[in-house]
């Protein structure tokens, strides 16, 4: 299992990839038959039960929808391939697709967030 790729800018995705013993079909009925997918990937997190997209044995994307307010949104694709060890190279990545997600900026030049004196 790899770690994680953190995005340098906020406005890129979040990107992990981890290889698996499991062969690709069955990685990715993981993340497509609902009963499977519930076990890690729960309905209550989701948008819609219903993939936004899908290519068949490689890509299955997925709105994600916060259980709290402003109830932010975001896609979650999972990619799934061959790799070298016979076993599945999976990547998660997830990208916000809320306008109303906004971070806070530094308020000073050095991009740095700093906490005021109390």
């Amino acid at each position: 299992m790899s770690d994680a790729v953190k995005p340098d800018r906020p406005d890129e995705s979040l990107v992990l990839e981890y290889d698996f013993d499991a062969p690709p079909a069955k990685v990715w009925r993981a993340v497509t038959i609902p009963a499977l997918r519930e076990r890690w990937l729960p309905d209550a997190d989701l948008a819609g039960a219903e993939p936004e997209s899908s290519i068949a044995g490689e890509e299955v994307r997925y709105r994600l929808r916060d259980s709290e307010p402003p109830f932010r949104e975001s896609h979650v694709i999972f990619r799934i391939e061959p790799n070298d060890a016979g076993g599945t190279r999976f990547r998660i990545i997830q990208q916000a697709c809320d306008d109303r997600i906004t971070l806070p900026q530094a308020a000073n030049s050095n991009r740095c967030m700093m906490r005021a004196a109390a």
